[in-house]
């Protein structure tokens, strides 16, 4: 997929279309990947339920609190990941997650409209 994948609006759709369609075994390899990311982050569902476990019954004390942290940030950047594999194709549900998960910031009183606008502009290069 890293040869044949382009990461730009006008080329990624269909890129990834000529990865399923032409490449040997494109299809197989894209499926894997796909599920095999479903699988990781669904795993995370389950790491964040440890993590408010260990919270609550003090896992995070001395000295275990570098294991609880490391666990955490796993979390969050598998997550992180997770979001960011929707928007690769490009396609509809690409677009619309990206659009989403970059307004989940308007709830946030003083600062939204500029944090938005800057997680707008990290992901695609616009602010509309």
């Amino acid at each position: 997929m890293t040869f044949y994948y382009r990461p730009t609006v006008t080329e990624a759709f269909f890129s990834v279309q000529y990865i399923m369609t032409e490449v040997n075994f494109g299809w197989l390899i894209r499926a894997v990947h796909r599920w095999s990311a479903s699988m990781m982050v669904s795993s995370n569902d389950d790491l964040a339920r440890i993590s408010c476990v260990s919270h609550l019954t003090g896992g995070f004390k001395n000295p275990r609190e570098l294991t609880w942290v490391t666990g955490v940030v796993l979390g969050v950047l598998t997550a992180s990941f997770g979001v960011t594999g929707y928007s690769l194709p490009w396609d509809q549900i690409g677009y619309w997650a990206v659009k989403i998960v970059t307004g989940v910031p308007d709830a946030i009183p003083v600062i939204r409209s500029p944090l938005v606008e800057l997680l707008r502009e990290l992901c695609n290069g616009a602010t509309n």
